[in-house]
């Protein structure tokens, strides 16, 4: 039998090159090999958003598209909405009755995001409590792998943590060890040199046209050495080439050679970069458009989504309930 693979998304807004090379390629091929369940974590976005929450449904529609348009296959995948499947909170509930205080109180995302995000009130019991309803999630569906990225490994050992203490106190085995499938996720950085992210407003969006990606390319920062048209370039510090290299890596002995040599300034150098953006997002523009046409596919994907992840939902609680209650 394949493993189990359970990941998902926070519908906080558009989802942008960062997120498919750092996790939708690696969720499409992944579809080959694993039974893939991929949730829109709607719960885990009113966390931290609770104060502007009326966007996050329309947000999830939207990032549904782009997880289609990638190649996510409704077919392969199970694809949902977290606050569809009720037992998510049933088992964090469970499990936050089980988890001690300190296990989460040392955990060094809620440490950094408490002194790094400054615009949001994030003390909160649920915040504090994000990495039981994520232990919830991966256990509700006997995960047995989470795609993730080396600085999300304390939150799967949380989870594990969690898991043998449930078996533990409640005299069971119902729940085993998640692995980590860790993936060596490229350094993109944003058009501006800082991290990817909607808030700096220095993303390439994975719906944006044509002209707009033309638009963006031509704003990024280039290789700061490089003040004169007939100064050599350095592409290793230059985040344009990390570009190529993430989406044009046939070209980047050619982008080396011409940069090196100042055979070609930095303008026309972003607008070949635009034309192989372009390119390379082009089958997912044309899927996102015979999507769009059909207004109800989504609904009926999620809705089918749902049912499938209720039933695998519905058999773990009723264990989960014989081993904490006794009951059948």
């Amino acid at each position: 039998m394949r493993k189990t693979v359970f990941s998902g998304m926070r519908p906080t807004g558009k989802l942008h090159l960062g997120h498919l090379v750092g996790a939708l390629s690696n969720w499409v091929r992944l579809q080959d090999t694993h039974r893939c369940v991929y949730s829109v974590v709607d719960w885990h976005a009113l966390m931290g958003e609770y104060e502007q929450s009326a966007p996050l449904r329309e947000n999830g529609l939207e990032m549904v598209i782009d997880w289609l348009s990638c190649g996510i296959d409704p077919q392969r995948s199970i694809i949902f909405l977290q606050s569809d499947v009720p037992q998510h909170l049933e088992l964090q509930m469970i499990l936050s009755c089980i988890t001690p205080l300190g296990w989460l109180e040392r955990n060094p995302t809620y440490k950094e995001q408490l002194r790094e995000i400054t615009t949001r009130d994030l003390q909160t019991y649920a915040f504090l409590g994000y990495p039981v309803l994520q232990a919830a999630d991966i256990l509700l569906y006997r995960a047995q792998a989470v795609p993730i990225g080396e600085d999300q490994l304390p939150h799967l050992e949380l989870t594990r943590e969690i898991a043998r203490r449930f078996n533990f106190l409640f005299k069971t085995e119902l729940f085993s060890d998640c692995e980590a499938i860790l993936t060596p996720t490229p350094r993109l950085l944003g058009l501006d040199n800082r991290k990817m992210s909607k808030s700096y407003g220095n993303t390439i969006n994975l719906s944006d046209s044509p002209e707009d990606i033309l638009k963006k390319v031509k704003t990024m920062v280039t290789d700061p050495q490089r003040i004169k048209r007939t100064d050599p370039g350095h592409p290793e510090v230059c985040n344009v080439f990390a570009y190529y290299k993430a989406f044009a890596s046939a070209e980047e002995k050619a982008v080396v050679e011409w940069c090196t040599g100042a055979a070609k300034g930095c303008t026309d150098c972003k607008k070949d970069l635009a034309d192989a953006i372009i390119e390379y997002l082009r089958p997912l523009r044309e899927n996102r458009q015979k999507i769009l046409k059909d207004p109800a596919f989504v609904k009926n994907v999620l809705k089918e989504g749902a049912d499938k992840a209720s039933a695998i939902a519905t058999e773990t609680m009723t264990q989960v309930r014989k081993a904490v209650f006794g009951a059948n």
